[in-house]
């Protein structure tokens, strides 16, 4: 008979998913940085890379608090919105609007890993999983922060360049 799945399981199965989305975020960073226009993006998503290794570590560090290997489940919702940023480099390539585009797509990967850390914080609390929480909430609150300045770079610069057509 098949063991009852419990909020447990659908912790460590959502832990295992984010885990596969920040290594595949890891990998797609460099592209999105090289086909970035304005310096202001590249070093933003030159940051983001950084902190991105740091998270990697600490969801690391969860797995070890529930003495589990640190693996990744394939997340189709990360894979969806990174095919979504690379149609957008090759649709948009060359144009004023690229780095609005990519921009776009960035944040949207950073309100799926705010919701899915939020939910993984909650749930972790609920289990009496302060430690991992404490981990996950450091994890949040840079993805709500790396969140903040894009939409930042967007609204000073990166929007108004969208709307000129470049000079010929």
């Amino acid at each position: 008979m098949a063991k009852t799945k419990t909020l447990h399981d659908l912790f460590l199965d959502t832990l295992k998913d984010v885990y596969y989305a920040e290594k595949k975020i890891l990998k797609s960073l460099p592209k999105m940085k090289r086909a970035a226009q304005s310096e202001a993006l590249k070093q933003a998503f030159e940051k983001h890379h950084a902190e991105t290794e740091g998270q990697i570590e600490r969801l690391q560090q969860v797995f070890d608090l529930l003495d589990k290997p640190a693996r990744g489940k394939t997340c189709d919702a990360i894979e969806g919105l990174i095919d979504e940023a690379e149609e957008i480099i090759d649709e948009f390539k060359s144009s004023p609007a690229l780095d609005a585009g990519l921009i776009s797509s960035a944040q949207a990967v950073e309100h799926y890993e705010i919701a899915r850390y939020g939910t993984l914080i909650r749930w972790a609390e609920e289990l009496g999983m302060k430690d991992a929480a404490k981990l996950l909430d450091e994890t949040l609150q840079q993805e709500s922060k790396t969140d903040e300045t894009l939409s930042e770079l967007a609204d000073a610069t990166v929007n108004d360049a969208a709307k000129e057509p470049e000079e010929a």
